[in-house]
Formats: C-alpha cells, sequence, structure tokens
C-alpha cells in the first residue's frame, strides 16, 4: 500500500506543478508594426480690412492698409490672389465702392510705393508668393483712393474682395 500511496502521490504533486500560475513557457514570438501618416498640404487665411476712414475727395488722395495672413503647411509653396471686388464695373486696377449706386474708386497695391497692382496675376497685377513654414506670414496691402473724384457725393462706400490662396 506504500508504493501505492507514494505513486498517487507523485502523481497529483506533477499535475500540481503543471496547472500552477507562473510555470515557464516554452518560447517566445515577435513581430512589427507598421505606423504611417501622410502629411497633406494646407493653408487658412485671414484678412483685416483696408479702412480709408474719412476721405476728402476735393484734396489729394487718400491712403490706407490693411493685411493678409496666410499659414500653410510647412515647405508648401503658396500664391494669394484679389478679385476686381464686387462694385459694377470694378477691375483689378480700378476697384470701386459704392453706396448705393454711387461709386468711389481706388486701387489695391502689393508695395507701399502703390506701383504693383495687387491682382491675379493677368494684365499687369501681381499676386503674393511665398512657401509656407507652418506659422503666419503676413503681408500688407496698400490701398489708395486716387484724387480727382471731386463729383462723388458724400455717403457711406463700401466694397469687398474675395482673396483666393492657391497652393
Amino acid at each position: 500500500m506504500r508504493n501505492v500511496n507514494a505513486t498517487i502521490f507523485a502523481t497529483a504533486a506533477a499535475a500540481a506543478s503543471l496547472a500552477a500560475p507562473g510555470a515557464a513557457l516554452a518560447g517566445t514570438q515577435s513581430s512589427t508594426l507598421g505606423v504611417s501618416a501622410t502629411v497633406t498640404a494646407n493653408c487658412t487665411v485671414s484678412t483685416t480690412a483696408v479702412a480709408f476712414g474719412s476721405v476728402n475727395t476735393l484734396s489729394g488722395a487718400t491712403d490706407a492698409t490693411g493685411s493678409v495672413s496666410v499659414t500653410c503647411t510647412n515647405g508648401s509653396g503658396w500664391s494669394a490672389a484679389a478679385n476686381a471686388g464686387a462694385g459694377t464695373g470694378a477691375t483689378l486696377a480700378s476697384r470701386r465702392m459704392t453706396a448705393g449706386a454711387n461709386i468711389l474708386s481706388y486701387s489695391l497695391y502689393t508695395d507701399a510705393a502703390r506701383a504693383s497692382i495687387w491682382g491675379d496675376g493677368s494684365a499687369g497685377t501681381s499676386a503674393v508668393s511665398n512657401t509656407g513654414t507652418g506659422a503666419a506670414q503676413t503681408f500688407t496691402v496698400y490701398g489708395r483712393v486716387p484724387s480727382g473724384q471731386t463729383t462723388v457725393p458724400a455717403g457711406s462706400y463700401a466694397d469687398t474682395v474675395s482673396v483666393t490662396i492657391t497652393y
């Protein structure tokens, strides 16, 4: 009987060791996990108005400035163009603010000397171009209401110019 008890005890001990938590593992396997992303070129644009304030059409030209802020993905080339505005008969060279049927002409430029008309790059106009850095890049828009508009009646004149960023 002693031999049978020893055999039963040995068998029970072996079974318990196989079921015990923390049993040693026989081997390991590994693999790699791929991770990817595609950064796309993107831009945002915001503007600060060109506000001429009070304009005396009986005296010389009135100048004012505004600004355009462009933020584009680092390394992305961009170009900022402006249309002629909403005034009937406006061109890139001679935009038109209106007050009802009344018109006050003005122009927008890319330089302080007011020699380069801001437009879309056609008909002698210039667009503003740069390469994105991921930070805001701001440029000044120079406006001028030319003299000689002595028949324009008093009133509040306004226009809306669309700014388009191509990237």
